[in-house]
């Protein structure tokens, strides 16, 4: 009799973003008919009750009563409320009673939980959120995205070793050239914490590419790029507005003329294409690389489509056993005799 295929669970974080229950209910039932894993749904029992009922659906749910809301002071919040939503997943996770959590709630309060309760892989000291994107050339992957704002040059090389990792597992390219986010392409420019880095990098068996400047992170020159958690976040927020920006204003100018207007109509699959290619909602969510457990981070703005969508990202991450190959990385990278010696000098 052949084995039958394990199905994992993913708990999903009802109570957690800015359209939170109900596009989260709505996004659950939707992977539900996509993903073939046991969801449960992890937040206030009587209005999920309420929700699934009105989507005419079925889930597990785990109470809990206390919500994390998006502006809160994630340490103190994550102390105070430990029957939230995204208290309860993560111990939950750590407990082995799921597999892997989704939540579009606070990102620093998932990243400190997180922290606190998972711990960390073996070798890494901070977490990085990774992102893929789209650029001219393909796919690039930029860590961190807001996790950690206070680095270190070994932390940064434990993101650019894990972005490595995980490139080369997700899109299956051997040895991803990974870039230094930064002011210029010179090694001497930057801050200090940049310039150290620089040498890290140039130290290890990483496939180093150099510095990258902001202008450049959409070229698809460099397949991961590497920053802090504070410039990450900062790029991809202005990379998403000026992007949501210039497409309004694209269609305003060309509505404004009959060739402009007839134009739109015959380029409009080919717009709906690129629109899909940038939309935030169809990559649904970026993994917490670094913790020990899968948690996938959803946009605080999440409508259902994306709740579905980052709740496969989940599935598909628990079929990669990805931290067991970031832990050989990092081990192998660390006791390079070169990494070795830059770190003590």
């Amino acid at each position: 009799m052949e084995n039958q295929k394990k199905r994992f669970k993913i708990g999903v974080d009802v109570s957690g973003g800015d359209l939170a229950p109900l596009e989260i209910i709505k996004g659950a039932v939707l992977a539900k008919k996509e993903v073939d894993q046991e969801l449960i749904l992890i937040g206030d029992k009587s209005e999920i009750e309420k929700g699934i009922k009105k989507q005419k659906s079925r889930f597990t749910i785990i109470d809990a009563p206390e919500r994390i809301g998006m502006a809160e002071a994630p340490v103190s919040a994550v102390r105070k409320k430990r029957k939230s939503s995204i208290v309860v997943g993560c111990q939950l996770l750590k407990q082995r009673e799921i597999d892997a959590f989704v939540s579009c709630g606070n990102t620093g309060a998932v990243v400190c939980a997180s922290a606190l309760i998972l711990r960390f892989i073996e070798g890494i000291e901070r977490p990085g959120i990774a992102l893929l994107f789209p650029t001219q050339k393909g796919i690039s992957l930029l860590i961190d995205a807001g996790a950690n704002i206070d680095c270190k040059p070994i932390h940064l090389l434990q993101y650019g070793v894990m972005a490595s990792v995980y490139y080369n597992t997700v899109l299956e390219k051997e040895n991803p050239t990974v870039g230094l986010l930064n002011i210029g392409e010179e090694a001497s420019k930057g801050l200090e914490l940049l310039k150290n880095t620089h040498k890290l990098f140039g130290g290890s068996s990483l496939n180093f590419s150099g510095n990258i400047e902001a202008k450049s992170i959409l070229s698809g020159n460099s397949d991961c790029i590497v920053c802090d958690g504070f410039v990450g976040n900062i790029a991809l927020k202005v990379l998403e507005g000026s992007t949501e920006a210039m497409g309004k204003l694209f269609i305003e100018y060309m509505k404004k003329s009959l060739s402009g207007r007839l134009g739109l109509l015959l380029a409009k699959k080919n717009l709906k294409n690129l629109k899909k290619s940038i939309d935030y909602s169809e990559y649904g969510g970026a993994p917490l690389l670094g913790v020990d457990g899968v948690v996938i981070i959803g946009h605080g703005r999440s409508d259902a489509k994306a709740v579905k969508n980052a709740i496969g990202v989940a599935a598909r991450e628990l079929k990669r056993e990805l931290n067991e190959r970031i832990k050989k990385k990092i081990n192998e990278i660390c006791q390079d005799s070169r990494v070795r010696q830059i770190l003590t000098a």
